[in-house]
């Protein structure tokens, strides 16, 4: 057996768990920490919509006062399959610039384009540039091929398919696209916290005009003007029931004098 002597001082460390204390400072913390991101989030995402929306307003305007129809000037797109993997994974956003000349693509460029390849016809894919050919007419052929893909596209992109040439990848971004995509994210992301924003605001309102000392003296004007009021009805109820009292009393008097002059 060994026996330890414990000296003044020392501290002995009990089994017993310490109840868990739920602090309600650090919770409100957390959340307005977690949804001042999602509102920054949400409000980047706008701000660049909006950004690119008034430059290809622009743009298009330009372009149409000159009589030329081309593809918007800057374009977003997301990324939905992993054939570029591990550069530009799923769920990420790419901004996309569009490019004036034919001879502007390089090889190793990442563009996005109008597929016209048959098993993906019509649909707009986002590849890399593996090699550039050259027509007798001069026209250029784009050979692209997804960083993640064995092979390469079964068809080569032309210029007039081509929408843009990557220049910025945006991680990640497309999640919260998708989240606002359907009505419960959207009433979590948007509605939810301006309805708390906006009844913060009614609260701070309502405790500002409370705290006012022109509002607190019409408040304490009314309040005596009330208890006025309520005296004033009690004191004609009082009033009122001892008139119904002194009533029958003068009756009875009235019928013991009579009564008197009767026997005289």
């Amino acid at each position: 057996m060994i026996i330890c002597r414990i000296e003044a001082g020392d501290s002995v460390k009990s089994n017993t768990k310490t109840p868990f204390h739920f602090d309600l400072k650090k919770a409100k913390k957390v959340f307005r920490f977690i949804l001042a991101i999602l509102l920054y989030s949400v409000c980047l995402i706008m701000l660049l919509v909006f950004a690119i929306l008034i430059i290809n307003f622009i743009d298009e305007r330009r372009n149409l006062s000159k009589g030329i129809t081309k593809p918007s000037l800057f374009s977003a797109y997301t990324i939905v399959s992993p054939s570029m993997v591990p550069n530009i994974k799923v769920l990420d956003v790419v901004i996309i610039k569009r490019v004036e000349k034919e001879e502007d693509i390089k090889k190793g460029d990442v563009i996005t384009f109008n597929s016209t390849d048959y098993r993906y016809s019509g649909v707009t894919v986002t590849h890399r540039v593996i090699k550039i050919d050259q027509t007798n007419e001069g026209k250029y052929l784009y050979t692209t091929k997804g960083d993640a893909n064995n092979t390469t596209d079964a068809s080569r992109a032309t210029f007039d398919n081509i929408y843009g040439k990557v220049i910025l990848t945006i991680p990640k971004i497309g999640y919260i696209q998708y989240f606002l995509s359907n009505m419960l994210g959207w009433t979590l992301i948007v509605i939810f916290p301006a309805f708390c924003v906006i009844a913060y605001d009614i609260v701070k309102l309502v405790r500002t005009i409370r705290k006012d000392p022109k509002n607190r003296n019409e408040e304490e004007k009314r309040k005596k003007e009330q208890q006025r009021r309520e005296q004033e009805q009690k004191q004609e109820n009082e009033k009122v029931k001892h008139h119904m009292i002194s009533q029958p009393i003068k009756k009875e008097k009235k019928e013991e004098k009579d009564e008197r002059r009767r026997f005289e």
